[in-house]
């Protein structure tokens, strides 16, 4: 397998200071797989700023998922540095949430269990588990889903489960893993949006895996582009009527090229 460089030539959006809770995540010199015979992705240099949300894409296995498992703590780089708020990244941490494309949500649980659950690891009181659970199943649309168990949701709704999940801890940094690739066009679309509503305000840091440009270009502020190892600020992002400016177009046309 071929490595890619990637190299972030432009500055993360600014923050301004204490206006955010999110984490800073850094990568110096990484190098990126399972075997140091074969790295998936090589010299790697990124700059995620508090607040951001830095959209991946790329064609398959050119290294998404390793990024972001990498970043999460699960798979140690085989060379150079991750941090997180100049700390090294050396193990999963409570402050970084995964969300991935398959719910993971525990079959025997109901929906209030699901969401409480990384409350309960933290030895959070129940009655403010109960509490923080059922402001969140409300912020996702799905607070009268509460005592049901996953099989008996649609995957639409399975998926909002598992957000409110990830973001009931609190979350500094939020891992996405392609969250919306195995939903339908219209139920995409309203998780985007979902999204975007229920991060504003949080703070949080947010890595989003996906195959979907337009998705990218929706969401990301900036888009990292592993398959040629450039870092794309995005104009207008979270805003659905940039698709029609000629500079996302133009930069639409870019990504697409290099996939």
């Amino acid at each position: 397998m071929s490595t890619v460089t990637v190299t972030d030539t432009g500055p993360a959006p600014a923050r301004s200071p204490g206006t955010s809770a999110g984490a800073a995540l850094a990568l110096d010199g990484v190098r990126l797989g399972h075997s140091p015979a074969a790295p998936v992705l090589d010299t790697v240099d990124l700059r995620i700023a508090p607040g951001e949300l830095l959209a991946v894409v790329g064609p398959s296995g050119c290294g998404k998922s390793t990024l972001l498992r990498t970043l999460a703590g699960l798979l140690p780089p085989l060379a150079g540095e991750v941090t997180q708020d100049g700390a090294p990244v050396t193990r999963p941490g409570a402050d970084r949430a995964l969300v991935f494309q398959e719910d993971a949500l525990l079959p025997w649980r109901t929906v209030r269990a699901n969401v409480e659950l990384p409350l309960a690891i933290r030895r959070i009181p129940r009655a403010e588990r109960r509490r923080t659970a059922a402001d969140w199943l409300d912020r996702v649309g799905l607070a009268g889903h509460a005592g049901k168990l996953p099989h008996q949701l649609s995957g639409g709704q399975r998926q909002r489960v598992q957000l409110a999940r990830a973001l009931a801890a609190r979350p500094r940094a939020v891992l996405m893993d392609e969250p919306f690739g195995a939903l339908d066009a219209q139920t995409r679309a309203e998780m985007q949006d979902l999204l975007v509503e229920i991060l504003h305000g949080t703070g949080a840091t947010v890595v989003f895996v996906t195959h979907d440009v337009d998705e990218a270009l929706f969401l990301g502020d900036r888009i990292a582009l592993l398959g040629t190892g450039r870092v794309l600020a995005v104009p207008g992002p979270r805003d659905r009527a940039a698709h029609r400016s000629p500079d996302t177009a133009a930069l639409r046309a870019r990504i697409l090229d290099s996939l």
